[in-house]
């Protein structure tokens, strides 16, 4: 994960407030417990989903880069090979690391960029742009892209009004994944509001099981519990400055958002292992041990996004039976609505990689991994009855629903040195936070010290 240099924020996507999104993934959530046929056209192909038209490419070689692993990799690999089998061309996975901007500047500096890019932040965009790396989306992607996504999905993929990015896959970071079996035998229920996830964790901590699990090894799972806190709590015109750095980190509205954070991090016993083994704890295993050991995992919940089913996919657990989950609980007016997303980026202007982005944009693409599970889409052209469960496709429903109303992923937008990178500024300073809850004060004195530094605004 990783960010720019100085945020690049779309009113389209900022300007209206969480409610109707929540509620519509409320609704949704409550309720849960094919592709196109292929006809050839001469030079070209197209589906009967999404229409989407390809050149032939026969003999062109492309490679793109993303930080996906495991099936999140293999499944979208099944998307390239789809790629490659309209138009002939021939198309490489390059595992990246993070940061990525760093991973690419390694790669361009030695003279083997990749022709596309999967870029997870708006920022990432921006400074992308800011570096002569990435190039304008062509005619066909960007016509393709305004025919599939809301404005908002649209704007957070341009820079200066220009479009570059098409966000091909979508995250929905405001829900809570259960096991099922440890909430019947303790008894607990779905909570709604923050006071009933607190009731609904001690009812877990009573029946035997730590309520939660924390990857907190992986620093930006800890950023996503305070941008959810904090939206709910303080509400999205303040979300909006702090996302911007113009209020500051010692603003009273975070010292109430670690408060509260700090009725679950320093709860003794409600975090499996403790702080210690939390930070300890990879992402993945986060949310494997919640879902392994029967009815007496490591933990009773964990929070995550929507894909949260590709690690859940690695145990026994089924999503929608002993897997189940619900909205992040409002913590102030209404219940949150955290997304994130990952943008397909040109970085070699290209007849290749423009139709590759195209494609990326087109209803087709999505819905070869939509099939495969562990995805969203922001395509509002997809079919939701593609989703292999219930519970994807009603989340699917809800984030098409919700159009522009959402707020993005707030340390997504900070500049890399703040809100990206592993063992500095943000990531590190709500690692130290889950170790010592006690200390709102000094966190927050050290987040914006850090902040102050890597937008340089001196706000």
């Amino acid at each position: 994960m990783l960010r720019t240099s100085r945020t690049h924020r779309t009113r389209a996507a900022a300007r209206t407030a969480a409610a109707v999104a929540a509620g519509a993934l409320a609704l949704s959530l409550t309720a849960c417990g094919g592709g196109g046929d292929k006809k050839s056209d001469g030079g070209s192909t197209a589906s009967a989903g999404g229409t989407v038209t390809l050149p032939k490419l026969d003999g062109t070689t492309l490679s793109v880069a993303a930080v996906w692993t495991g099936a999140e990799q293999a499944n979208f690999k099944k998307v390239l090979a789809e790629f490659e089998k309209r138009t002939g061309a021939k198309v490489t996975f390059v595992p990246a690391q993070d940061p990525i901007i760093n991973f690419l500047g390694s790669k361009i500096a030695g003279g083997q960029p990749p022709d596309v890019a999967m870029l997870p932040q708006p920022g990432a965009i921006k400074q992308a742009v800011e570096k002569n790396w990435a190039k304008p989306l062509g005619a066909e992607a960007q016509a393709e892209l305004a025919k599939n996504y809301s404005q908002g999905w649209q704007d957070i993929g341009k820079v200066d009004g220009k479009q570059y990015g098409v966000y091909y896959k979508a995250a929905n970071k405001s829900l809570i994944w259960y096991n099922a079996k440890v909430f019947e035998n303790a008894g607990a229920s779905e909570p709604k509001t923050w006071p009933e996830l607190l009731s609904t964790a001690q009812t877990v901590y009573d029946s035997g099981v730590a309520p939660f699990s924390i990857g907190g090894a992986d620093g930006w799972t800890l950023t996503d519990w305070f941008e959810n806190v904090y939206l709910s709590q303080a509400g999205p015109e303040k979300y909006d400055q702090l996302a911007q750095h113009k209020i500051k980190w010692t603003d009273p509205s975070v010292k109430d958002a670690l408060t509260t954070l700090a009725q679950v991090w320093g709860k003794k016993g409600w975090v499996a292992g403790g702080a210690d083994g939390a930070l300890q704890t990879e992402f993945p295993a986060s949310v494997t041990q919640t879902f392994t050991g029967g009815d007496q995992p490591k933990a009773g919940m964990v929070y995550e996004g929507d894909f949260v089913q590709v690690n859940i996919g690695e145990t026994k657990a089924k999503v929608g039976t002993d897997a189940k989950v619900f909205p992040f609980p409002k913590v102030g007016a209404t219940a949150p609505v955290v997304s994130g997303g990952d943008a397909a980026v040109v970085l070699k202007d290209s007849k290749g990689a423009q139709a590759l982005a195209t494609f990326l944009a087109s209803p087709d693409a999505a819905t070869v991994q939509a099939k495969l599970g562990g995805y969203l889409s922001p395509n509002k052209n997809v079919d939701p009855s593609v989703y292999p469960n219930p519970v994807q496709q009603k989340m699917a429903k809800a984030l098409i629903a919700a159009g522009d109303d959402f707020r993005f992923d707030m340390s997504d937008q900070a500049p890399q040195a703040f809100g990206g990178t592993p063992g500095k500024g943000e990531w590190k300073d709500l690692q130290d936070f889950l170790k010592n809850p006690s200390d709102v004060a000094g966190t927050q004195a050290k987040l914006e010290k850090d902040a102050a530094a890597a937008y340089g605004n001196g706000s």
